[in-house]
C-alpha cells in the first residue's frame, strides 16, 4: 500500500480510528467523526442569501456523551504529522476542549491546552494514543473535580431519542455551569444571546443536577406568562408529574407539535401551596408584590429550594431593591443561576456583582458568525422635524384650541409631549413602502412606539396606508400593549409561523423581550432606546433563523437614531448593511456597500411599561419635568418630510464608517484595482462583464447608489473609471456611435450587421452587459430579424457569433480618457 497516495478519509479509516480503538476508545459512545459544529455564516447580498462553510472537526472524543475532552485533525500522508495542529487548536478553543491532536497516519502531535504536561506539545507514536482513563484523569486534575463532583459532571444529558442534541455552545454552557456547581459555586451567570436556546440550556443543567440528586427542589423564575407556559409544555416537559406552575389559573397550552396540554398547578384557589412537587415554575409577580399578603414566596421555608434559575435576570433581579432580589435573598442558601442575553452594569444595578463573572458567554456576534442567528440590515430614515426640531409660530393653537407653549420641541418630545400626526403618517407610509418594495407585504413586523397611545395612532396610520389588506383581515395591523386585551389575545398568533394574521403589530415595550417571534422579518424603531440592554433585546426579536419559511435575515428601520448604539463598544453584533435612503430612493436597501424596559406581567395581565405615569382612559398623559402629569399637545398642519443625512457602511474590518458615498466607493475600488490600467486589464479579460459587477456586488460596492447620487445614467465601466480614476465618462449612446463611426463590422453580411447594430442600439438604450447570451436574440428588436438559429447561422455558426460579440464589446470599451 502506498500510504502517501491515500486520501485523508483513508488515513482516518485505516490508521487513526484503529489507533483509537486500540487505546480503548468506544466507537459508539466516545468517538464522533466529521463533526460539523457550526451552521455556516449566512451571507446576505441584496435579497440573495447563501451560507458559508460550516466548521467541521475530523474527530471529537468524549469521555461520556456531551462531555468532549479531545479533538483530532487529520491530514493525508503527503502532509507532515502536525500540519493540522493550528486548525485543530482553533476548533478546540471554540469547543472548549483541552486536549488537541493532529495526525497524518504516521503518529500524533499532542497539544495539552491545560498546561499540566511537562511539554505543551509532544509527538506520539501511532500506538501510543492516550486511553480515555488517562485523558479523563488529566481533565479531572485540570478542573479540580473530586469524586462527588465527578459524579455530577458525568451525569447523562436528557435524550428523548429524537436525535435532538445540544449545539456546541449549549454544551459549553451546560458543562461550565454543572462543573461550577459541582465544585460548590452557588452563584452562576450564563450570558447567551437572544435566540440561542437559553431555556433548553437551563433544562439540561437542571436535569443533570436533578438526576444526580445534587439538587432535589428547583424553582424556575421568569417575568412573562408566555415564557412559563411554553417552557412547561416544551423544553421542561420531560419533568412530567414532578413539575407544577405557581398559579391559581388553569390553562391549556398548544405544544410545538400541535398537541394541547393542560398545565399542572401548585396553588389552589385560596393560594395555598402544594409542597409535593420537585420542579416549580412561576412568575415573580405571582409570588411577590409590594404588600405583605402578596409575598407568597414566604410560605416556603428558606431552605425549601436547592436550586433557583432566573430567566432574563437583567430585567430586575440585579437591582438591590427589586422584587426578584428579595426572593433570591429569602432563598439565599439555594444555588442560583442567572440567565441573560445582556449582562447589566450600571451604577444602580449589577448582576455581575450579584452572580459573579459569567461562567460562559455566547454573543450575538458569535451566533451570527456561526450561522445560528440571522444577520440583519439597518435602514436609517431621518425626518426633518427630528433633525431641525419644531418651534410653534406666535399664537399657534393646538387641536383643543389652546396656545402651544413657545419653545423648541425636539425628537425627545415628539409623540410623548407633542404629537405631529403628519409625522406618524410619514413613518407609516415609509414602513408600508418598504414592505411593498420587499415583495412581501405579509412579512411579520414589530413597530416600537413611544407609548401605548402612540402605538394606537401608529396602528391607525398603518391601517390607512394598507387599506386593501386591512379590508382582507381586520387583524392585518394590531396594537399589542398592556392595556389592550384584544391585542394581547393575538400575541400567540403573531409568533406562530403557521398563522397569517396579524402581520404588523405596534407596541411600546411589551414585545422588546422574551417573545419568540421566529418569523419576524422587520423591526421598526420609532422611539428612542436609551439602554444598551434594551437595544440588544429589541435586535434579538429578529435574530432567529426560520428555514421552513425562508427567513435567514431581517431588517431594522430606525427613525429615531437608536442605532447609534452600534458605535458603542458594548455592542457585539454589527449589521451587514446600514443604509440611509434619500427621499426619492427605495426604502428597501439595494445590494449593500455593505432605558431599560420596565414591562411587568402580573397574574393573568400585562403592563406594557411604555409610560412613566398612570394611563388615563385614552393613554395620553406624559410626565413633564417638574410639573407632574400633563396632557399631550396635538398640533395639526405642521407637516414632515424625509431627509437624507448620511450613509454608513461596514469597512473591510467590520467597523462602521461614515463618509460620502462617492469617497467610500472610490476608496473601495482603488483597493481592488491599483490603477486604471489594472482595471482595464481585468475588464478586457472578462468574457462576461456581468461577472465583474457580481464580484463588486459581492464585496458590497454600491454602483447603483453612486450612479443615482451622480444623477448620470452611465455604463458601469464608465462609472468605475470616473469615480475611481477621475476619467471622463462617456454615455452609452456616445460609445455606440463611436463603434458605428469606425465601421468595425464592414466584413459581415447584411443580416449579421443588422444583428450587431441592433445589439448596439439595445446597449445604448438599456446598457446590456450579456451580449453573448443567445437569449438576447429572442427579445425585441432582435426577434424581428429572424429566429436565433437563423441569426447565428448568419455569422457562420455559434463560435463566429461569440467571436463577433466579443469584438463588439472590445470596440465599445476602446475609448477611455
Amino acid at each position: 500500500m502506498d500510504k502517501r497516495g491515500l486520501s485523508e478519509r483513508d488515513i482516518c479509516t485505516k490508521f487513526i480510528t484503529p489507533a483509537l480503538r486500540e487505546a480503548g476508545w468506544d466507537e459508539m459512545r466516545q468517538i464522533r467523526e466529521e463533526v460539523s459544529f457550526t451552521k455556516g455564516r449566512i451571507v446576505v447580498r441584496g435579497k440573495m442569501v447563501s451560507r458559508g462553510q460550516a466548521k467541521r472537526a475530523d474527530y471529537v472524543l468524549s469521555y461520556v456523551p456531551n462531555v468532549p475532552i479531545a479533538v483530532i485533525e487529520a491530514k493525508d500522508n503527503a502532509h507532515a504529522m502536525g500540519d493540522g495542529m493550528q486548525q485543530a487548536l482553533d476548533y478546540a478553543e471554540t469547543l472548549d476542549i483541552p486536549f488537541v491532536f493532529a495526525s497524518n497516519g504516521d503518529g500524533f502531535v499532542f497539544h495539552d491546552r491545560t498546561g499540566q504536561s511537562d511539554q505543551r506539545e509532544t509527538t506520539l507514536a501511532l500506538d501510543a494514543f492516550p486511553s480515555p482513563a488517562d485523558l479523563w484523569a488529566r481533565y479531572r486534575a485540570w478542573k479540580g473535580l473530586d469524586a462527588a463532583a465527578e459524579q455530577t459532571v458525568l451525569q447523562d444529558y436528557f435524550d428523548d431519542g429524537s436525535g435532538k442534541a445540544p449545539r456546541y455552545y449549549q454544551v459549553n454552557a451546560i458543562n461550565a455551569a454543572t462543573e461550577a456547581i459541582a465544585k460548590g459555586q452557588d452563584r452562576i451567570l450564563l450570558v447567551m444571546a437572544t435566540g440561542t436556546g437559553k431555556t433548553y440550556t437551563a433544562f439540561q443543567i437542571i436535569w443533570r443536577l436533578w438526576k444526580a440528586k445534587q439538587k432535589k427542589r428547583i424553582l424556575f423564575l421568569a417575568d412573562r406568562n408566555v415564557l412559563i407556559d411554553q417552557t412547561m409544555v416544551n423544553d421542561f416537559r420531560p419533568f412530567g408529574g414532578v413539575m407544577a406552575k405557581l398559579s391559581t389559573k388553569a390553562k391549556t397550552i398548544e405544544r410545538q407539535d400541535g398537541s394541547r396540554e393542560s398545565l399542572t398547578l401548585a396553588l389552589d384557589r385560596k393560594r395555598r401551596i402544594d409542597p409535593a412537587y420537585e420542579v416549580y415554575l412561576g412568575l415573580y409577580q405571582a409570588i411577590t408584590g409590594p404588600e405583605e399578603r402578596q409575598k407568597l414566596y414566604k410560605e416556603f421555608s428558606e431552605d425549601f429550594f436547592d436550586l433557583i434559575v432566573i430567566d432574563e435576570c437583567h430585567r430586575g433581579s440585579a437591582a438591590e431593591d427589586s422584587a426578584w432580589r428579595e426572593i433570591l435573598e429569602h432563598f439565599s442558601s439555594a444555588t442560583q443561576i442567572g440567565l441573560t442575553a445582556t449582562p447589566k452594569e450600571t451604577e444602580y444595578a449589577s448582576n455581575i456583582e450579584y452572580f459573579g463573572e459569567p461562567v460562559y458567554s455566547y454573543s450575538l456576534k458569535q451566533g451570527i458568525r456561526d450561522g445560528f442567528l440571522a444577520p440583519y440590515k439597518v435602514v436609517k430614515v431621518h425626518v426633518d422635524r427630528d433633525i431641525e426640531g419644531y418651534r410653534p409660530e406666535r399664537g399657534q393653537l393646538d387641536r383643543a384650541g389652546q396656545e402651544v407653549e413657545d419653545r423648541l420641541y425636539n425628537a425627545k418630545d415628539f409623540d410623548r409631549a407633542l404629537v405631529i400626526d403628519d409625522r406618524t403618517t410619514l413613518v407609516a407610509r415609509k414602513v408600508t413602502q418598504f414592505l411593498k418594495e420587499s415583495g412581501d407585504r405579509h412579512a411579520k413586523t414589530i413597530v416600537f412606539c413611544v407609548d401605548q397611545e402612540h402605538a394606537a395612532r401608529m396602528r391607525q396610520a398603518l391601517i390607512n396606508e394598507n387599506a386593501d389588506l386591512a379590508a382582507e383581515s381586520s387583524r392585518y395591523v394590531m396594537r399589542i400593549t398592556g392595556n389592550d386585551a384584544e391585542g394581547q389575545a393575538q400575541l400567540d398568533n403573531f409568533i406562530d409561523p403557521e398563522s397569517r394574521w396579524p402581520v404588523i403589530v405596534t407596541t411600546s415595550r411589551l414585545l422588546s423581550t422574551g417573545v419568540d417571534a421566529q418569523t419576524c422579518r422587520l423591526i421598526v424603531l420609532d422611539r428612542e432606546v436609551g439602554s444598551m440592554t434594551e437595544f440588544k433585546q429589541i435586535v434579538g426579536r429578529g435574530t432567529r433563523v426560520h428555514e421552513d419559511t425562508g427567513k435567514y435575515f431581517f431588517t431594522l428601520i430606525d427613525f429615531r437614531g437608536a442605532t447609534s448604539h452600534f458605535a458603542d463598544p458594548d455592542f457585539d453584533g454589527e449589521p451587514v448593511q446600514i443604509y440611509s435612503p434619500a427621499p426619492d430612493q427605495p426604502v428597501d436597501p439595494p445590494t449593500p456597500g455593505t432605558g431599560e424596559p420596565d414591562a411587568n406581567e402580573g397574574e393573568g395581565g400585562w403592563n406594557d411599561g411604555g409610560d412613566t405615569t398612570p394611563i388615563d382612559p385614552v393613554g395620553n398623559l406624559f410626565e413633564a419635568k417638574g410639573k407632574g402629569p400633563q396632557k399631550k399637545i396635538y398640533v395639526d398642519g405642521v407637516g414632515a418630510v424625509i431627509v437624507a443625512e448620511r450613509v454608513e457602511y461596514l469597512d473591510e474590518n467590520g467597523k462602521l464608517v461614515t463618509e460620502s458615498l462617492r469617497d467610500f466607493t472610490k476608496r473601495a475600488l482603488q483597493q481592488r484595482y491599483a490603477s486604471l490600467d489594472a482595471f482595464l486589464r481585468r475588464w478586457n479579460a472578462a468574457g462576461r462583464k456581468q461577472a465583474i459587477l457580481e464580484e463588486l456586488a459581492a464585496e458590497g460596492l454600491p454602483l447603483d447608489l453612486i450612479g443615482a447620487e451622480l444623477d448620470r445614467d452611465l455604463d458601469p465601466f464608465d462609472l468605475i473609471c470616473h469615480v475611481a480614476f477621475d476619467a471622463k465618462p462617456l454615455t452609452r449612446a456616445e460609445r455606440a456611435d463611436n463603434v458605428r463611426k469606425r465601421d468595425t463590422f464592414a466584413t459581415y453580411g447584411d443580416q449579421a450587421r443588422a444583428v450587431l447594430d441592433a445589439l448596439l442600439a439595445k446597449y445604448a438604450d438599456e446598457g446590456v452587459t450579456n451580449f453573448g447570451d443567445v437569449a438576447v436574440l429572442r427579445i425585441a428588436p432582435l426577434d424581428r430579424l429572424g429566429t436565433p438559429v437563423e441569426l447565428i447561422r448568419a455569422f457562420g455558426g455559434r463560435p463566429s457569433f461569440e467571436r463577433a460579440v466579443h469584438d463588439l464589446q472590445t470596440e465599445l470599451y476602446k475609448d477611455t480618457a
